[in-house]
Order: C-alpha cells, then structure tokens, then sequence
C-alpha cells in the first residue's frame, strides 16, 4: 500500500504480525503519528513457516525437495493451527483483538507480509466473533488469490521456468480452503465455539465480545 494511501486513511495504529527477521528486511513506512505495535504471532514457532517459505522460491530446486508433492500444503496446515495453540499467536491475537474493540485505537490496520496467513487468520477469527457464517468468512479468504497470484506473477513464470514445480506457487504464495479449514478445525478441537476460543484462548470475555458486535455491528 502506498504511503499516499496510508495517510488519505487517517490511521491512528498499525499492528504489525510479523517476525523480527521480517520486519528488520522490510520495515514499515507509516505517515507520521501513526503508532506501530509490533505483534510477533509466530515467536514461539521453531520454524516460522508462512514467515520464511516464500524465500525458498527463489531456489527452484530446493523448493521441489522441500515443498513438492503436497509438503507446502501440509506446513501450512500446520502453521495455521499453531495460529490457535502458540502462546505468542494467543498473546499478540488477544492484544489485536482488544484494540480493534476501542474505538480510541481506530482507524487501524493489522499486517503481517503477505498479508493472507498470520493476517489471515485474524481478520477470519475477527468476522466469526462478529457473527459472519464461517462458509462466507472462508469464501471471503478464498479472494486473497484474486490478487495475490497476479501480484506474483513474474516470481512465479520465473520459479516455473528455473525448473520449480508449478504446484508450489500457489501453495506457498496463495491461500487454500484447508489452510483456514485448519485454524478453524483446532479452534474447534480445542474450544469448541469461537466465543470460546475468545473467552478461554484469548482471555475476552462475552462482555468484550458484546462490545465488538456493539462497536462494529451497531447492536445495543
């Protein structure tokens, strides 16, 4: 997003979901006054997969070996169900959460940087607790890959032709149902309703909920 964006937004917060070695690469251009709280999902990750999978495109062959023959897919899986479990993907979810229910800390915006996994899983989580049908949460997901895949386009004609397996590239730089699918399976498993996940995983409570229906939703 272009910095001439950013400020036509008037934002007060920008939470940043990425890992240190991201954002040390890649820090953030923000207008001037705009806070940036850094919320590292993945600290407690061994391998900070969505994080770091994108830098193996660039080595075609070591892709194939690594990330070849569904192997992408199943890393994804896993790291959107560490999105539910980790205690640093509860704590940053829960400070997330809490402040795009007050009013104080908005307008704002939250990333990570490709802005689908860690990102993803928030904006998901967030629709749910506001009452969204998880099919429509899932099919709204599902349209990253309208402009993702273009976006990367001239990275994936190059992987492909360096002798990369066409499958990976959608796998790694794209969404699929069964990564959000995943999230959603071990929210379920571990809590059972996504007012529970808040409540019990995260610690906001149904009057914290409430507020966030009342907030975004207009109930009273």
């Amino acid at each position: 997003m272009c910095l001439e964006k950013l400020v036509s937004l008037n934002l007060k917060v920008d939470f940043d979901l990425r890992t240190a070695e991201e954002r040390n690469a890649n820090p953030d251009e923000l207008p001037p006054g705009v806070k940036c709280v850094w919320l590292d999902v993945l600290a407690d990750a061994d391998q900070a997969g969505p994080a770091m999978l994108e830098n193996l495109m660039k080595d075609p062959k070591a892709a194939n070996a690594a990330l070849g023959g569904g192997k992408a897919e199943a890393q994804f899986k896993a790291s959107y169900r560490q999105f539910i479990f980790l205690s640093s993907a509860k704590a940053s979810y829960r400070k997330l959460f809490l402040a795009l229910g007050d009013q104080k800390q908005l307008p704002a915006l939250f990333h990570c940087t490709a802005g689908k996994d860690r990102t993803g899983w928030a904006a998901a989580a967030f629709l749910t607790i506001l009452g969204v049908p998880q099919e429509t949460v899932v099919e709204d997901y599902l349209r990253s890959n309208d402009y993702l895949i273009p976006m990367y386009q001239e990275v994936i004609d190059a992987f492909v032709a360096g002798g990369g397996d066409p499958s990976i590239p959608p796998a790694v730089l794209g969404v699929k149902r069964e990564y959000l699918e995943a999230a959603f399976a071990e929210m379920e498993t571990q809590y059972g309703t996504i007012e529970k996940y808040f409540s019990q995983g995260l610690g906001i409570d149904a009057t914290q909920q409430k507020a966030f229906r009342d907030l975004y939703l207009g109930q009273r």
